[in-house]
């Protein structure tokens, strides 16, 4: 696809990042050249220096060939702008990054008046996440398919767990419930297991299973599967208020920390039944003045990655459930895998993996298209989830008599509210929405799967 991407800031970098790598013609567009330079050459992207509300300058990026354009800038009204302009003047898709509270309730009426593809909010999608991370603490990261009734889990093998030194083939018959381990993490090297796989201590696995039989298997091997009590949130930013205001419907108690008076005042006029204190979360004093040590958990949004890396590690030592950090740069990648930390969220990643989910069902508008995407384990597995038509040549066939790729699991079945955990007699059938987890990027068809 030929795509277009206004704004170069670290959503707008990303998605240059992982597109191109899909072998896709990408221009982006930002007022700084310096910026522009830097982007392209590093990610071999055409670049132009402009204002991508500008007409000629759309025209430069040769917006009448263009198929979609994802506008990014730091200004959500600049962005509906791009997007409009693109739209009536080169015909083509158009996704548009709105993040102001503001909007939240408005989003249908925006995206249907306007005529856009997709509105992204990255903030948003993060406090969905972590609120998933809060409502099953034992979990490190949480993904869900077919509307929420399939999850993907992952978790850490910890000392003395029951799972240390078995058979991925026994794990349902020894704990009596139907769940499927699709990858493994050791040691920096990640698998697509087979059956005989056996697990150890430090391993990162990554199942899908109903919630129910998630819950049963983490209840299982001891690990909790409770919602927590209370939260102690340090930074205030939009993902704090998102965030905030899902965890106070869930009935879960909010105490916010904030460094700036002029926000907490914010703070307390969006969230009148929040507890927000005006202080420095970094200060270990303050924290324990606000009793962090009664907390179930704690999660560090502020606007710097080390300081909520380090708020994180402390808050391990003191918490008794669960702590989540919010990185924005991926380059500390490599660091943050060799820290003990908890549950990591990348809103930026998020928000690429919804455009790659558009752009992958875009792509193929036939066969079985793209209905979820997630990046696992660093981007070095995808799980995608795919909708069967009439016409898809994996239709009717059993797993047993599929040629499937090596690199490919076929990982749950959902079949009108029936949940199928897969074994080789099982078909695939028109209307079943399907799970595939795989090494290989680029999938964009369910009869990807095959080997040819």
């Amino acid at each position: 696809m030929q795509i277009i991407i206004v704004g170069c800031g670290k959503v707008g970098t990303a998605l240059a990042a992982k597109l191109s790598m899909e072998d896709h013609n990408i221009t982006i567009i930002d007022t700084d050249s310096n910026v522009v330079q830097m982007v392209a050459n590093t990610y071999d992207v055409r670049g132009v220096v402009g204002n991508g509300a500008s007409y000629s300058v759309l025209a430069e990026a040769e917006l009448e060939y263009t198929d979609l354009i994802i506008a990014v800038t730091e200004s959500d009204e600049m962005n509906l702008l791009c997007c409009v302009i693109a739209k009536k003047a080169g015909k083509c898709q158009t996704i548009a990054r709105v993040r102001d509270p503001i909007y939240i309730h408005e989003r249908s009426f925006i995206k249907k008046e306007l005529g856009l593809s997709m509105i992204i909010n990255p903030e948003f999608a993060a406090a969905m996440e972590i609120s998933r991370l809060l409502c099953f603490p034992s979990a490190i990261e949480i993904d869900t398919f077919v509307k929420g009734r399939v999850e993907m889990l992952s978790l850490r093998i910890a000392q003395e767990c029951v799972l240390d030194g078995m058979a991925l083939k026994n794990i349902s018959s020894s704990l009596g419930c139907e769940v499927l381990i699709c990858a493994v993490e050791r040691d920096g090297d990640v698998s697509i297991p087979s059956g005989d796989f056996i697990l150890h201590v430090g391993d990162t696995l990554s199942m899908v299973a109903s919630h129910k039989n998630a819950a049963k298997f983490f209840h299982k091997i001891g690990l909790n599967t409770n919602q927590v009590k209370n939260t102690m949130i340090i930074g205030g930013g939009q993902i704090s208020v998102y965030l905030a205001t899902i965890l106070q419907k869930m009935g879960i108690k909010v105490k916010i920390i904030e460094l700036s008076e002029k926000r907490c005042e914010q703070l307390c006029d969006l969230l009148p039944k929040a507890v927000v204190i005006c202080g420095d979360g970094s200060d270990e004093e303050m924290l324990s003045e606000e009793r962090i040590e009664q907390m179930d958990s704690v999660v560090a949004l502020t606007g710097i990655d080390e300081e909520n890396i380090i708020l994180s590690l402390y808050a391990k030592t003191k918490v008794k459930v669960k702590t989540v950090t919010k990185i924005n740069r991926i380059q500390l990648n490599d660091v943050i895998r060799s820290l003990d930390l908890d549950s990591v969220v990348y809103p930026k990643h998020l928000t690429a993996e919804m455009i790659l989910q558009y752009v992958r069902a875009t792509q193929n508008s036939i066969g079985s298209n793209v209905e979820t995407l997630y990046k696992l384990v660093d981007d070095n597995v995808e799980a995608l989830e795919f909708h069967i038509q009439e016409n898809s040549r994996v239709s009717g066939i059993s797993l047993q008599e599929m040629d499937i790729r090596q690199d490919v699991l076929v990982a749950c079945i959902c079949r009108n509210d029936q949940v199928i955990i897969p074994k080789g007699q099982d078909r695939i059938l028109p209307g079943d929405s399907v799970i595939v987890v795989t090494t290989c990027n680029g999938l964009t068809d369910v009869a990807d799967i095959l080997r040819s």
